[in-house]
């Protein structure tokens, strides 16, 4: 079936909004000082800070050269492993942050 025009202009349109956002993230990661602290306050070693961002960057050429589908499809699963597992912890420390209040709550309601 033959792409339209239309949809292969907005699919560079999103892939070029998607590696705006990634490589901005990637930049944070490794210029900002505060972006560096939540990472230590997620639990995450410092090198790894470093390594995520890299990796980042790579991914988001690799999205937009000419290289081959598997290259791509490689730096898709990785973009999807850290959107994925990026919310997953950082929604734990947010349960964690919530949890303590939370029980105070439930303590006082079946208290008699």
């Amino acid at each position: 079936m033959p792409r339209s025009k239309g949809m292969v202009v907005g699919f560079w349109i999103v892939t070029a909004l998607f590696c705006l956002q990634i490589g901005f993230t990637a930049y944070a990661e490794l210029r900002l000082p505060q972006v560096a602290e939540a990472f230590t306050h997620l639990g995450f070693p410092a090198y790894f800070r470093l390594e995520l961002s890299w990796a980042k960057l790579l991914g988001v050429v690799l999205l937009l050269a000419p290289v081959p589908a598997r290259l791509k499809e490689w730096a898709y699963a990785g973009f999807a492993i850290n959107l994925g597992g990026g919310h997953r912890r950082a929604l734990g420390a947010l349960v964690l942050f919530l949890a303590p209040p939370a029980g105070h709550a439930g303590e006082r309601l079946t208290a008699r």
